[in-house]
Parts: structure tokens; sequence; C-alpha cells
């Protein structure tokens, strides 16, 4: 006997609108916003952690340093991660031809259309930036030294995300008769409704067990663990599971019709290169 879970959610968390918007709350946005809301008061931890291994600062003064920089660092991620995302979602698993003859849906990013690998990029890049904006005020933390520090509760926001699209019904897995499958009764891309992988909430697992895993490295002995580690395990971890992960998810994307890889795996690769690469600088500065 075939069992599974049903899952249809409505998709707003309330049943009226936003005054003004007019649009409803959704459970996708409210996890959004939720995961950003946590990982900044993580990074508040971090960051005073972190601070309080440099003798030279006081320790009065290393709370309002840590708020400080975990403003920055909270704006920087929201406009990366959005910006990001958005454009990888457009470049890579839609039509061109669609937004061709429409540029301005590119802006409409409530209509959906978000790339978790096109914010990972983006998120690289806006740290990047800030990162120049700081080194003046901050000048005993590196570039990937603040990528060890925030890659920690990026993971957790990535979690959260997860959960939102699980409610949204989206970014599904494939069919199967496994007895933890999910039946999306209305899918968010009008696909068959059969009993599918809970891809959503496999991603969403990897993302709060790396988060918690490297986050307890951490905590370990901050200061014997070389710069790149945490964040070369991070994106290895992440990215090597998001490619397992995606060999039971639906293909997103409409340029990969005829490859053996879904769009994730390609673009999951580089990724995962780029952690083997800061895993063997970091030993090397050992």
């Amino acid at each position: 006997m075939l069992s599974f879970i049903t899952w249809d959610p409505p998709r707003a968390m309330m049943p009226w609108n936003i005054p003004i918007l007019n649009r409803p709350v959704l459970w996708y946005g409210f996890f959004f916003a939720l995961g950003f809301f946590l990982a900044y008061f993580f990074l508040v931890y971090l960051l005073r952690g972190y601070f309080d291994q440099d003798p030279s600062l006081s320790r009065e003064e290393n709370p309002v340093r840590a708020k400080l920089l975990a403003e920055k660092t909270l704006f920087y991620s929201v406009i990366g991660t959005i910006i990001g995302a958005r454009l990888g979602d457009v470049f890579f698993y839609q039509d061109w031809h669609f937004w061709l003859r429409d540029p301005l849906s590119i802006f409409r990013i409530w209509e959906g259309g978000l790339s978790s690998h096109g914010g990972s990029l983006g998120v690289l890049i806006a740290f990047w930036l800030l990162f120049h904006r700081i080194k003046k005020t901050y000048p005993k933390l590196s570039f990937i030294r603040l990528l060890d520090l925030v890659c920690i509760p990026i993971g957790m926001v990535g979690g959260f995300i997860r959960l939102g699209n699980f409610f949204n019904q989206e970014i599904l897995g494939t069919c199967t008769t496994l007895p933890w499958a999910v039946l999306f009764v209305h899918p968010a891309d009008g696909s068959l409704s059969c009993p599918r992988h809970p891809a959503q909430l496999y991603e969403a697992l990897v993302y709060f067990v790396t988060s918690f895993l490297i986050w307890k490295l951490w905590q370990k002995d901050r200061a014997l663990v070389r710069q790149g580690r945490i964040i070369g395990l991070f994106l290895v971890l992440v990215f090597g599971f998001r490619i397992l992960i995606e060999f039971v998810k639906e293909e997103q994307s409409a340029w990969m019709a005829f490859s053996e890889l879904t769009m994730g795996q390609w673009l999951s690769i580089p990724f995962f290169l780029l952690g083997i690469v800061l895993l063997i600088k970091s030993r090397k500065r050992g």
C-alpha cells in the first residue's frame, strides 16, 4: 500500500492583505525574513567572540563593534541575495525570450523566480564590497576570515528559505514511493501532483546541520581555526550535498533538456571546487 504525506497549506499566512501594498504575507516571505532576523543576532554573537580574541580591543567596546558590523553585513547580505538570486534565475533558469519581450519582469520578484546559486554569488560579491568598505575600520579582519564568520548564519538563512519553498510547494523533488514522500496538492509550477521527495526539506536539513557543525568547530578554539577552513568546509558540505540532492529534484531550467546533469549540479560544481581550494590553502597557512 502506497503511503505518503499530503501537503497543501495556504501560501498566505493571513487571510487579509498588507495595507497600502495590497499584497498578502506569504509563508515564503515570512521564512525569508525570519532567517535573516535570527542570523543577525547569531552573527552579533559570533563577532563578539571574534573581537574578544583581540587583546588590543576593550571588552566594553566589542559589543558595539560587533553590532555595527553585523548591521552592515545584514544589509549587504539581503541586497546581494535578492539581486543575485533574481539575476541568477533570469540567466540560468528562465527562457531568455520571455524577459526580452518583457524586461520589466526581471524586477517583479514577488511573482517568484529566485536562484540559490545566484544568491550565493550575489552574497560573495556583496561581502567583497563590504570588506573594502570596512577594512580600514577593522584592519585585522581579512576577507577570508569575514567569510568564515558570516557563512555560519548564512547557512541558517538558506535553511529557512528552503522551508519557505516547502510551504510554497515549489522546487519539487521527483516522484517516489518512499514512505516519507510528500503529495503536493497544488504545486507552484502546476506540475503533476504525485508523491515526491521532499527535496526542500533535504536541503534545509543540510543547511541547518552544516551550520551547526561548523559553528561547533569554530567554538572549539577560535584562535586555532585557520583562515578559510570554515568557509571551505561550508562550501564543500553544502554544495557537495546539493549535487547529490539534485538527483531527486525536478529540473527547473529551460536550458537543460539534453543534459545528464541538472542546472543546479552544474552551478554547484564551481562552489564545491572553491571550497576544496580554500581548505587546501587553509592547511598551507598552518
